[in-house]
């Protein structure tokens, strides 16, 4: 009997991310190693050498999702990280900050004491810290931020972009490299050598937890579709911080299971409420979820396509590093304009899209710098019409409750139209 036996996939979900926060508190109590990580930068090599990892950019998304982000934002602020930098990463900053303080003082500052009225799990100070630039270039200076101010080591593990498909051998010769030298690093860490074996079990366990990820939400593509999309943001906690350990693999199935047999008895995410399909692209604007849901919910329109929630099936062949190197570079915010299009056409067309919202984010210029460009050629491809709005994924002052409301219904005026003029030819 495993300990989530009768449990149900939302359920598990929470049960799993508090064991995760917990496990890495524990960790860290008991002087074992925790690394702060990229949540794009590949995990396998640190969960087969025994290391525990936190994310910070998850935390912060929780910090955002639960209304804390404020204060913590102006903290940053005034230690001169303007608001033209990523949310996430001001938010982790300021928290680093705080721990310290704490740490030094002993006294936990009231901005700390806020932040766990909330319910925000804890999560240590780094022994080490790693990141993987597929997803920005940001990370390097925000994580070379923490490494200077905590003294502690930083793993780099640098992908080249992909600007057109098929990647070049050299890139992946390149990566292959990178990944070999973070074991040595790993190595010289923990002091043991590297267990290759065990590697390969974690890459066995984390090609089924994404299996799983990839199953679940595939059932995004049933007309009507028992998922929405705003579950694969909450359910996304697990991909991003647990797909190399059975957690994952485990409440995935689970919520599988669960949207079948929805399906199957048919029910929808909207109980017959859904009239028109839309994608998503960006990250979810996470103090005003709730808010972004109903909206859409109102005017009948279910989320079914993200590109984000994606960006973490990484597949590759278990034990080939070049296949993992070309699977960890694939990531759509590894690539250029033609393929970032191509990716989000084929996500629109497998889940039956009638439109796409875009989420013009302050905080991710590597999301947005393309979307001009990238909105017409979707559009070229798949003949839906788009919409865009302005947001932030942690900042809530970036965003309006009025704008993004007004966009949404124009959106859906529009492919109401399209629908009926269909109907009628």
């Amino acid at each position: 009997m495993t300990e989530t036996e009768g449990m149900n996939a939302k359920q598990k979900l929470a049960y799993y991310t508090n064991k995760f926060y917990a496990d890495a508190m524990a960790a860290h109590d008991k002087g074992e190693l925790v690394c702060w990580s990229g949540s794009v930068t590949p995990p396998e090599f640190l969960v087969a050498a025994g290391i525990h990892i936190v994310y910070p950019e998850n935390h912060a998304a929780a910090v955002g999702a639960k209304h804390g982000a404020i204060e913590i934002l102006e903290l940053a602020e005034r230690k001169g990280y303007t608001m033209d930098n990523c949310s996430y990463s001001r938010i982790n900053l300021a928290y680093m900050d705080l721990l310290v303080e704490e740490k030094k003082t002993g006294v936990t500052p009231e901005a700390l004491k806020k932040l766990d009225e909330l319910s925000i799990p804890r999560i240590p100070l780094p022994d080490i810290i790693i990141l993987c630039n597929n997803i920005c270039e940001v990370l390097l200076k925000w994580y070379e931020n923490i490494a200077v101010s905590l003294n502690v080591p930083c793993i780099i593990i640098d992908v080249p972009f992909i600007h057109h498909m098929p990647i070049p051998q050299r890139s992946v010769d390149y990566v292959v490299a990178q990944f070999k030298r973070a074991i040595e690093q790993i190595e010289d860490l923990t002091g043991k050598p590297f267990d290759y074996d065990n590697l390969i079990k974690v890459q066995e366990q984390t090609q089924r937890s994404i299996a799983a990820w990839d199953k679940a939400m595939g059932m995004a593509s049933v007309v009507p579709s028992p998922l929405s999309g705003f579950d694969m943001f909450n359910f996304m906690a697990l991909i991003v911080c647990a797909r190399s350990h059975f957690a994952a693999e485990d409440t995935f199935n689970t919520l599988a299971e669960e949207l079948q047999a929805k399906a199957d008895a048919g029910i929808d995410a909207f109980k017959g409420g859904e009239r028109t399909r839309i994608a998503w692209e960006g990250i979810a604007v996470w103090p005003y979820l709730s808010h972004t849901y109903k909206a859409l919910k109102a005017l009948g329109m279910n989320m079914v396509g993200s590109t984000y929630p994606s960006a973490w099936s990484t597949h590759y062949e278990v034990g080939n590093l070049e296949e993992m190197a070309k699977g960890y570079m694939k990531c759509i915010y590894n690539n250029g304009i033609e393929e970032r299009a191509n990716i989000i056409a084929t996500i629109m067309e497998n889940t039956n899209c009638n439109g796409i919202l875009y989420h013009n984010n302050r905080s991710c210029k590597n999301m947005d710098c393309m979307t001009v460009e990238v909105q017409e050629l979707v559009k070229e491809r798949t003949k839906t019409p788009y919409a865009m709005f302005d947001g932030d994924q942690t900042d809530p002052r970036n965003f309006s409750e009025a704008q993004y409301d007004t966009r949404v219904e124009a959106l859906s005026e529009i492919m109401e139209q399209m629908k009926a003029e269909k109907e009628q030819a």
